[in-house]
Formats: structure tokens, sequence, C-alpha cells
């Protein structure tokens, strides 16, 4: 028997039974759940559907498009971990990739697009933060020195 999306098989409003007028139809057909899986070995397969079409259904995946609502910014990043599932104790278990799972991310994308666009790195203790900081002095101080180098070479003509 095949999974059916009819509605033959259900009660009616006054919850009376529905003969069976007709046999099933192709267009109400159903298909076995994905059960996406989160793993390293990325599989996905092609369905072909209604009118020749083509679907692509991911039985196994570690990667996903994922948005830093209040950044506005978007990257493929890598999952690391299915944490909660509100409909199913069974989905964390097993580790399935479903609507509204909540999983963990690899921050590095975020951060990395973070450090690029506020100068600010983040993540980092005080400590880390304040040897950041020298290092950073110390890199604009070459810096400038370098510059003055520059100009110097502009300004005696070696350097045109």
């Amino acid at each position: 028997m095949g999974i059916s999306r009819d509605s033959m098989h259900k009660r009616r409003a006054t919850g009376g039974k529905q003969k069976a007028w007709r046999k099933k139809r192709k267009y109400e057909l159903g298909r076995q759940p994905a059960n996406t899986k989160l793993s390293s070995n990325k599989t996905v397969r092609r369905v072909r559907v209604r009118g020749g079409n083509v679907k692509w259904r991911a039985l196994r995946l570690d990667t996903g498009n994922f948005s830093w609502g209040s950044e506005a910014v978007t990257r493929k990043t890598r999952l690391l971990d299915v944490v909660y599932n509100s409909s199913n104790n069974e989905l964390v278990r097993t580790q399935t990739l479903v609507k509204n799972a909540i999983v963990q991310v690899d921050a590095a994308p975020f951060k990395q697009w973070y450090l690029t666009h506020y100068g600010v790195e983040i993540g980092r203790k005080k400590k880390a933060a304040a040897a950041a900081k020298k290092d950073a002095a110390e890199v604009l101080f070459l810096l400038s020195v370098f510059q003055f180098c520059i100009l110097r070479l502009v300004i005696t003509g070696l350097l045109v």
C-alpha cells in the first residue's frame, strides 16, 4: 500500500465514515521522511517529482546556511551537534536534523566577519585582549615607521 496524503480515509465533519468511492491517485502520493542525520559523510539524493521536476533529499549533512539575526549576516558554517528538539528527545539522541531543531554551529565564520566588519575580536579573554592590543600597537608602530621610510624615499626622489 503506499503512503497516501488523501482525506478519503478520514471521518467527515459530522463524525461519519466516508465510503471509498475511488482508488488512490498518483497526485495524493506521499513519501518516507528523509530523517536527515548529522554526519560528515554528506549524502544528498535526487528525487523525481510531479511534472518531471527534481527535488534534492538530504540524508546526511554536516553544513548549513545560518543567519545571525541581530547583525543581519548569513554564512555557511559547520554543524557541530543537535542540542534540543521540542518534539522528541529521540531526534536529539539520533542526531536527526529537522525543522525547529536547536543545533550548535561553528562560530568561526561569524567571528571572522565580526572582526573584519567592526575590527573587534570576540570570544577572547581579557588578558588575551590586552596582549592583542599590545601586538596591534606594535604593528601600528612598525607600519608608521614603514610609511615614514616610504615618504622619505619619495621626498629624496629615490622612489618615483
